[in-house]
């Protein structure tokens, strides 16, 4: 156990430096200094930023953009461990982890709570789906979940954007509060945020049941013909424990697997959700710098994704044994 985890913490690290290294390498295969033609590109549109000779001057001081590359990038290398991934330049003097760590919490929350939803629903409905005394209602469900799932999260958005808040407007468009409303611990501001909350959360989880439940429904229809599940009927053990202890404990493993193989298009698809919606996370933060020309935050968020989904696979790879004992037992035998 302590050697596979090892292993997998160091294909991690592997990953995440990878990562940085690409990062690194961008900025530094440009013709020109990246700093002085975002800025002197911004100039010719009429565009100004305050301090302009003081950003250029501080990243050059700061990377040490005069020195050779491997110089560089031990340099950049520590500016990173300190946490120094530069300033904004749509947003200075606010540096780029400012923003980013404003924009997290809220791209956590939405997705956590949009795939925690699906999970539970989708796989629900897959087993029900495949249960022989199930109702037949539940067929037709799952059909319906699968048609909504082929449909992108940004389509889904846009579908519901117009449904409930141009042609019924009973959602709010967009954003996370009421523009001017009270900000507090009170009941009023909970219900406002669960309201902003709705349409992006259900673009999606529904673009994911159908997923779960058609994977969910398949690997059930394989364990319903295994003999611990005929051998507790023979003991008379009831529906309900059958059907959760011996079917769904066992058919969710594979699921579990697929979570993490899927997180980086989950989060790549959340992106464009939050963009829609105007959701304060990292999407909108990309949205921002893409049509801003903010070069270091599209870096700094770019490089979150790809921290984010190699930590969820490493955090599910090392939760999967707790799941399944037998790949620590299978593992410990060779």
């Amino acid at each position: 156990m302590l050697r596979r985890t090892i292993i997998r913490i160091l294909i991690f690290c592997l990953t995440v430096w990878v990562a940085i290294t690409v990062n690194f390498i961008i900025v530094r295969a440009t013709p020109v200094d990246p700093i002085a033609g975002i800025l002197g590109r911004m100039a010719s549109k009429g565009q100004s930023v305050q301090g302009g000779a003081e950003i250029v001057a501080f990243y050059r001081d700061t990377f040490a953009l005069d020195e050779p590359w491997p110089v560089q990038y031990f340099m950049y290398l520590r500016q990173l461990l300190s946490g120094n991934l530069g300033y904004s330049l749509a947003y200075f003097p606010a540096t780029v982890g400012d923003v980013l760590l404003h924009a997290i919490p809220w791209s956590l929350g939405l997705l956590l709570t949009a795939v925690s939803i699906a999970f539970v629903v989708g796989n629900l409905l897959g087993a029900l789906g495949s249960w022989r005394r199930a109702p037949l209602v539940l067929r037709g469900l799952i059909y319906l979940s699968m048609t909504i799932s082929a449909v992108p999260f940004y389509l889904l958005a846009l579908i519901l954007l117009y449904l409930f808040a141009f042609m019924w407007p009973i959602l709010p468009t967009g954003g996370s509060f009421t523009v001017g409303s009270t900000r507090d611990f009170s009941l009023a501001t909970a219900i406002d945020f669960i309201r902003h909350a709705i349409l992006p959360v259900g673009s999606i989880a529904l673009g994911l049941v159908g997923f779960w439940a058609l994977s969910m429904r398949g690997v059930m229809t394989t364990v319903l013909d295994e003999d611990y599940l005929m051998y507790g009927r023979v003991k008379g053990l009831r529906e309900r424990t059958l059907f959760l202890h011996y079917g769904v404990r066992n058919a969710i493993l594979p699921q579990v697997t697929a979570l993490a193989i899927d997180m980086g298009q989950l989060i790549s698809g959340q992106v464009l959700v939050e963009a829609i919606f105007n959701y304060p996370g990292v999407g909108t933060v990309l949205f921002n710098a893409l049509r801003t020309s903010d070069y270091f935050v599209i870096q700094g968020v770019v490089l979150f994704i790809i921290v984010s989904v190699s930590l969820a696979m490493l955090v599910v790879d090392l939760v999967y044994p707790l799941i399944d004992p037998r790949i620590t037992a299978g593992e410990a035998g060779r």
